[in-house]
């Protein structure tokens, strides 16, 4: 068989990765709106910071207790009708964030919320070693998770709008908020079920060469990965490299959670302005996210080194939230805010190339989840730690200063991380 893999690679990218992204933007987003619906919540609920930083967190616990079983079952009824599931409950229950009335209905709310939501983004993960090849895996999955910045750049705007159509029909600006963008998880939970195949082998718009193509190659690196990596779910558990990674990606995760559920209030606090400036202004540094998520996933895949990119964009993370917590002028704070952005967004490509590189198989399920369930605990840790030193201080500096020593320990963790022998 003969298989041009570079145009392969191009025309499953084109098929696969666009939807993907849709799909991680709308996730991405009906998991942090919150924070821009805080902006108004929280005057309307009597919400202190340690209740909102709570609230905001618990999201990852109901997403913690559920993730590995929920990647199990993907891998065993298929992609498709597993993501398209998840979608559709997440949506619905998105919306009916809507109904929050107090403390106790806003916390189950969230934490039904991570429930729905839990596997989604490790079944992604997954599904993405189905198709491409450890070598170009950094580049798939940056241009796949650069959905987390770009939700950021189109969610700031949105809902800042979105929270002007307070009073609207006997509505609150918070509600329409989370009412509307709720709508195309569901939506999309349909677009799933009829547009994504399960895997290769179900690809109509593969010929049969391109499919054995992609199964013998699969199968090249399962048998590297169970000689020298991890094929089940007992061994990933066994897996100190497992544990090793899933520490970096929880402080990691304490730092991306920490400021971007708190990123509106953050530039609230620069000076008085309207809620649609707030959201405009908090584009800024998701932007720089998504330029460096793409230039350092290229960057990682034509080296092919992974551990010095997590870690120098992780200390590059911690350099900006340093900055931010020292700088006063708002222009100066916004700029370290970006460069921190930047390099925590921008380790993510790699990571999770060189994560998913140890594992196949049912170890690929169990371990990625188990990667990705431990360290989402972060964002709940992140949050609630911003929001309790928040009502102790004044301003968010000495949080920022916190949140700072987290991508910098991450670095050091990944470095030490041993990578499996090539072939």
């Amino acid at each position: 068989m003969t298989v041009d893999e570079p145009v392969l690679t191009a025309k499953i990218s084109r098929r696969l990765i666009p939807f993907m992204f849709v799909l991680y933007i709308v996730s991405y987003l009906d998991r942090i709106n919150v924070g821009f619906a805080a902006l108004q919540l929280n005057g309307a609920m009597g919400f202190d910071a340690a209740i909102y930083g709570i609230g905001a967190g618990i999201f990852f616990i109901g997403y913690f207790c559920f993730e590995i079983p929920s990647n199990l079952i993907m891998q065993r009824v298929g992609a498709r009708r597993w993501i398209a599931r998840i979608l559709v409950t997440w949506g619905l229950i998105s919306s009916a964030m809507m109904c929050v009335q107090g403390v106790r209905s806003f916390y189950a709310l969230r934490f039904l919320l991570g429930v729905a939501e839990a596997g989604f983004f490790p079944g992604m993960i997954l599904y993405l070693t189905y198709w491409f090849p450890p070598e170009t895996r950094a580049r798939a999955v940056a241009t796949f998770m650069t959905a987390t910045a770009i939700a950021g750049v189109i969610g700031g705007p949105v809902s800042g709008a979105l929270l002007q159509l307070d009073g609207w029909h006997g509505l609150a600006g918070w509600q329409w908020l989370f009412l509307v963008e709720g709508v195309p998880a569901v939506l999309l939970g349909v677009a799933t079920f009829v547009y994504l195949p399960d895997g290769p082998q179900d690809a109509s718009w593969l010929s049969v060469d391109e499919k054995a193509w992609i199964a013998a190659r699969s199968a090249r690196e399962h048998a590297q990965v169970q000689s020298h990596g991890y094929a089940t779910l007992a061994a990933a558990l066994r897996s100190g490299r497992v544990w090793m990674l899933s520490a970096a990606y929880f402080l990691v995760v304490m730092s991306f959670y920490g400021v971007s559920l708190w990123l509106p209030q953050i530039i609230a606090a620069f000076a008085a302005m309207p809620t649609w400036t707030v959201g405009m202004i908090s584009a800024i540094p998701y932007a720089a996210a998504a330029v460096a998520m793409v230039v350092v996933g290229r960057s990682s895949d034509r080296t092919g080194d992974r551990r010095w990119h997590v870690a120098l964009s992780a200390w590059t993370g911690a350099l900006g939230l340093a900055a931010a917590a020292q700088l006063t002028h708002p222009v100066a704070e916004l700029a370290a805010l970006s460069v921190a952005a930047a390099g925590i967004w921008g380790l993510l490509g790699p990571y999770w190339a060189f994560s998913s590189r140890l594992l196949t198989g049912a170890g690929a399920a169990g371990g990625i989840a188990l990667i990705n369930s431990i360290g989402n605990l972060g964002g709940f840790v992140g949050p609630y730690l911003v929001g309790w030193i928040r009502g102790r201080t004044t301003g968010f500096a000495v949080a920022l200063w916190v949140l700072a020593v987290c991508p910098m320990f991450a670095g050091l963790i990944t470095l030490m991380v041993k990578p499996l022998p090539r072939k």
